[in-house]
């Protein structure tokens, strides 16, 4: 624990369960207040955390949650886009409904939730956007057509959007990760990820600090110079 973090205002999408949930708790032990989104209402008593119920998938929604945010906070330091939907199916039995699930939160609410960040950030001259990117949109494995384009998307635009703040001294950067223990990954059978993660050049599963590390330097004043950038963890190219 440190206060590394003091005096920082985090927003993490997807806050409630897995990679946010576990970014949340180690904002919070570094010292930021974290301002947890989740389409779910989350009653965690934790102190400097503050949750708002909000369908990032859902322009009004996210336009809500953002003047709750304005009027408590006034700011936004560092703002982490986790939230996603997987739906892993062979496309022709691919129901369009959990097709389109997956475009609405996993593109359509990260360029929302970063345009009204990019709202407040520029304010202060200051900004990290930070996306939780997937080995799959790299790897494209079978039966994750959707779900991969979303994520090979979401570095896309990434890139753009750091053109387009670079002004603003907002940076954005994405981090692919590989596999690790979630409920999302729970849905998927464990022979086909193990498989998938023995063909690494480091084949083992990630783990929360392999996650923290990059996120840390992203968040940073050292990776001032650093936009427009996806590492992909686990050797990933």
């Amino acid at each position: 624990m440190s206060n590394s973090y003091s005096g920082r205002i985090v927003l993490i999408t997807g806050a409630r369960r897995g990679v946010g949930q576990l970014l949340t708790q180690h904002f919070l032990s570094n010292g930021a207040k974290v301002i947890g989104f989740s389409r779910h209402e989350d009653d965690s008593p934790l102190e400097n955390y503050n949750p708002i119920a909000v369908d990032v998938g859902d322009a009004e929604s996210v336009a809500r949650a953002f003047e709750k945010v304005r009027k408590t906070f006034g700011q936004v330091d560092i703002v982490i886009n986790n939230a996603a939907v997987l739906t892993s199916q062979y496309v022709m039995i691919m129901p369009p409904g959990a097709a389109k699930s997956m475009l609405d939160v996993n593109i359509f609410g990260t360029f929302l939730v970063s345009r009204e960040a990019a709202k407040l950030m520029r304010k202060s001259k200051w900004g990290r956007i930070i996306n939780v990117g997937s080995m799959a949109a790299s790897l494209e494995p079978i039966g994750d057509s959707v779900y991969a384009a979303t994520k090979a998307a979401v570095s896309s635009l990434a890139n753009v959007m750091a053109k387009e703040f670079a002004s603003l001294n907002i940076t954005c950067n994405t981090l692919g990760i590989t596999a690790i223990s979630t409920d999302m990954l729970d849905q998927l059978p464990k022979d086909k990820i193990d498989a998938v993660i023995a063909c690494l050049p480091l084949p083992r599963y990630a783990t929360p600090d392999d996650i923290f590390n990059v996120v840390d330097f992203f968040a940073s004043e050292r990776s001032a110079y650093i936009t427009a950038q996806t590492i992909f963890l686990g050797g990933v190219n």
